[in-house]
């Protein structure tokens, strides 16, 4: 089979477990703090128990982390681990990492970030970073008002429902594409209520 047939036997899966929406996509974080916790932290957390709340709390112990370069001078002089209340090296390290990058391209704030996606190649460069794979490239755009398909475990899960073979990330991110085009929804929107709807978080 092809893109577009699978993208119809998921389209045809999503109107009827979700029905016609609309979907309204999430509207992702304006406190760069937030945003880059958000993609260094999420992979295999519980997002609405464990990590939603301490991204709200981020926002309003570290105000002045609401830039880049605001977030770079707390995580200088502070510790994020203890301010996030989430105790896991690799996490950590890969929000310096993104957090450093970031600041050394000129990116300071959430419209900055949504602009500087744009380009391929700065999109390769934020690849480089360890812990950083091509879920946390389209993931990443959607905190910050970009509409993109980032496919998780969630997503893989209700396309097999569908009946859709497990095939590798860009391919199923184009079904995914495919399926809210023939059904007139935004990505993002799409996207989230798949997510939703198999993490438990409806």
């Amino acid at each position: 089979m092809t893109v577009p047939s699978f993208a119809r036997r998921l389209a045809d899966h999503i109107q009827h477990l979700l029905g016609g929406g609309p979907f309204p996509q999430p509207g992702g974080w304006t406190h760069m703090g937030a945003v880059i916790c958000d993609v260094s932290f999420q992979p295999r957390c519980n997002y609405e128990a464990a990590l939603r709340p301490r991204l709200l709390r981020l926002q309003t112990t570290w105000p002045d982390a609401k830039t880049v370069h605001g977030f770079q001078s707390r995580l200088a002089t502070e510790d994020l681990a203890v301010a996030m209340k989430f105790n896991h090296a690799q996490k950590v390290a890969t929000a310096h990492a993104i957090t450093d990058l970031l600041a050394a391209n000129g990116v300071d704030t959430r419209d900055d970030l949504h602009t500087w996606l744009d380009q391929q190649a700065n999109r390769a460069a934020l690849r480089t970073v360890k812990g950083v794979g091509p879920k946390s490239i389209d993931y990443v755009g959607n905190l910050v008002g970009r509409s993109q398909i980032a496919v998780d475990v969630h997503l893989r899960t209700f396309a097999a429902d569908a009946g859709v073979p497990d095939l590798p990330y860009e391919q199923l991110r184009a079904v995914y594409e495919e399926a809210a085009a023939l059904l007139g929804h935004d990505r993002g929107g799409l996207e989230h209520a798949v997510w939703r709807s198999k993490s438990g978080a409806a």
